[in-house]
C-alpha cells in the first residue's frame, strides 16, 4: 500500500494511513460517535496532499485552512490535474468536514441518533477517497485501486499478537471458532488454513478442517474449493467484531 502512494512524501502519507486505519477500526468495532469516528483530520490531510499536487510542492505536514470550504473551493481553478482532484475530490471534503463539526450535537428530543448514519457515510467516503488516490498516483484500474485499498486496513486488538510470519490469540479460553474468526477479521484478504492451524497452536488438523467446513456452511467464513484457504464473510466478521468490543470494554 506505502508503494502505491510513495509520491506523496513521508510527513503526509504516513498521517494519511494512520488516520484511515483509525476510521476503519473504530467502525468496525461499532465506535460510532463524532468523537471516536471523525473525517475531520483525514479531510485536512488529503487537502494538503491535492493542494502540493497541484502546486507541485508539497507541505511536510498536514496543515489546516483557516476557511476549509474556499480552500477546498480554489482546488477547483486547477484545470490541470485529474478531474478528481479538481473537482469530485474538493466538493466531498466539505461535506465530511461537516460531519466532524456539526453532526451528533444539538439534536432536539424525536430526532434519531445520526452517528451511525454518519460513521457509514464517513467510512464509505473515506474509501472511495483513498482508492482515488491510490488509482491517480499508481495509474491503476479502479478496480486493482479498491483492491489495494482493501489490503490495507490490519485491525489492531489486544487480544491478538502479530509477529514474523506469526500471529497468537492471546486469550486461550477463546473457542476455537472464535479464534479463527479473530485472525481471519485482522488479516488482509485470504489466509491459508496451513497458517491458521499453525497460528492456533490447534494439534488435531483433520477436526480443524472440519471446524472450517463448518463455518463455511453457516456463512461464516468463504472456503476456497481446494480447501487451502480461508476468508472472513459478514457474519462472521460481526461476530469477530462483538469479540473485539467486548475486550475494549473490559
Amino acid at each position: 500500500m506505502k508503494g502505491a502512494l510513495s509520491a506523496i512524501p513521508a510527513g503526509l502519507r504516513e498521517p494519511l494511513l494512520a488516520e484511515y486505519r483509525s476510521i476503519v477500526q473504530n467502525f468496525a468495532e461499532h465506535r460510532w460517535s463524532p468523537s471516536e469516528l471523525s473525517g475531520g483530520k483525514f479531510c485536512e490531510i488529503v487537502f494538503t496532499i491535492l493542494d502540493g499536487y497541484a502546486n507541485s510542492a508539497y507541505s511536510p505536514k498536514p496543515k489546516k485552512p483557516r476557511n476549509f470550504v474556499e480552500a477546498c473551493r480554489q482546488l477547483e481553478g486547477h484545470g490541470y490535474v485529474p478531474r478528481s482532484f479538481q473537482i469530485l475530490v474538493p466538493r466531498l471534503l466539505p461535506a465530511l468536514y461537516e460531519v466532524r463539526n456539526n453532526r451528533g450535537v444539538g439534536h432536539v428530543g424525536g430526532d434519531v441518533d445520526p452517528n451511525h448514519m454518519d460513521a457509514v457515510f464517513v467510512l464509505n467516503s473515506c474509501n472511495w477517497v483513498m482508492a482515488e488516490l491510490v488509482r491517480v498516483f499508481h495509474d491503476v484500474s479502479i478496480d486493482e485501486a479498491q483492491r489495494i485499498v482493501d489490503e490495507l486496513v490490519e485491525r489492531r486488538t489486544s487480544l491478538l499478537w502479530i509477529g514474523d510470519n506469526m500471529r497468537r490469540v492471546l486469550e486461550p479460553k477463546l473457542s476455537l471458532q472464535d479464534q479463527v474468526l479473530l485472525l481471519l477479521c485482522t488479516s488482509a484478504g485470504k489466509i491459508s488454513v496451513t497458517d491458521l492451524l499453525k497460528w492456533t497452536d490447534y494439534k488435531n488438523a483433520s477436526y480443524f478442517r472440519k471446524l472450517l467446513s463448518q463455518m463455511h456452511k453457516q456463512r461464516l467464513i468463504e472456503l476456497s474449493a481446494d480447501g487451502s484457504a480461508a476468508l472472513i464473510l459478514p457474519p462472521g466478521d460481526k461476530l469477530a467484531s462483538e469479540l473485539i468490543a467486548r475486550d475494549r470494554a473490559t
